[in-house]
């Protein structure tokens, strides 16, 4: 068996006496697809900062792809491979999708960037941007400005940001929140179709939703992992239940939009 591509190693992060992530590890493979699931105020957020280098790590490790990452910067994990959306969006409102595109790629050319010509960013970052635009199906509203779109689709536009890093893992932050049953097929179905070789981990307060887009699941509460199961496991866990959701539930197997409560 391949080794993990990410691996998170009795991992704390305390602000004061608040242990808001608490010992948790977790073990990737690459091409996994994780859902990261549990009440507000979990450790979701904050486990995907310590990840990707937002926040400190009190004690433990973070191992991505064989190389200690817990001292490292937040651009160095994001140049390794590394990327994430928001739980509220961070775009550019006055300038359009592709100008959008070009900022998220800056930092990942070496030649001076400029939104003027398209040879600032060199051939290969520009091949990113078309490839990234394709897959989230923007491409026919790549001139259009970041304000005019809807707001699914600026949900589209973050994650085909992240895309456009090539990243090897990519970590989703409630990318369906605050969009409408329609949108959230939609954003499914790209998220379905990306490579399987991409390793994404995923929160999402809409159980139907994240259970039906990943393979395995973990659960938390209070910054610790209460459950880790298979999806068809996690949706009958009594304890699951009682944690997240207050109340027995049963999770529909379709994935529909009348999803679970936040």
């Amino acid at each position: 068996m391949s080794a993990p591509i990410l691996e998170v190693r009795n991992v704390t992060v305390q602000f004061g006496a608040l242990k808001a992530v608490d010992s948790v590890t977790l073990s990737l493979r690459a091409g996994e697809r994780r859902a990261l699931i549990g009440p507000n105020g979990a450790g979701k957020t904050t486990l995907f900062n310590a990840i990707t280098g937002g926040v400190s790590v009190s004690a433990g490790r973070v191992v991505f792809a064989g190389t200690d990452m817990t001292r490292k910067s937040a651009a160095a994990r994001a140049h390794l491979g590394i990327a994430r959306t928001f739980q509220i969006t961070n775009l550019f409102d006055q300038l359009d999708v592709r100008e959008n595109m070009r900022l998220a790629v800056r930092g990942l050319s070496a030649a001076k960037f400029s939104l003027l010509g398209r040879d600032a960013l060199g051939a290969e970052h520009e091949a990113r941007v078309v490839h990234a635009l394709a897959v989230s199906h923007l491409e026919d509203r790549e001139h259009t400005l970041v304000k005019d779109l809807s707001y699914g689709e600026q949900r589209q536009l973050e994650v085909a940001m992240a895309l456009a890093a090539s990243p090897r893992l990519l970590l989703l932050d409630e990318p369906a929140a605050g969009l409408s049953p329609a949108e959230r097929t939609f954003l499914a179905d790209i998220i379905r179709g990306l490579p399987r070789d991409l390793t994404i981990v995923l929160i999402e307060h809409d159980m139907d939703l994240a259970l039906g887009l990943v393979d395995y699941v973990t659960v938390m509460q209070n910054g610790r992992v209460i459950a880790e199961d298979a999806p068809d496991a996690i949706r009958t866990n009594p304890l699951v239940q009682e944690v997240y959701l207050g109340k027995p539930h049963t999770v529909s197997m379709a994935g529909g939009p009348d999803a679970a409560a936040h």
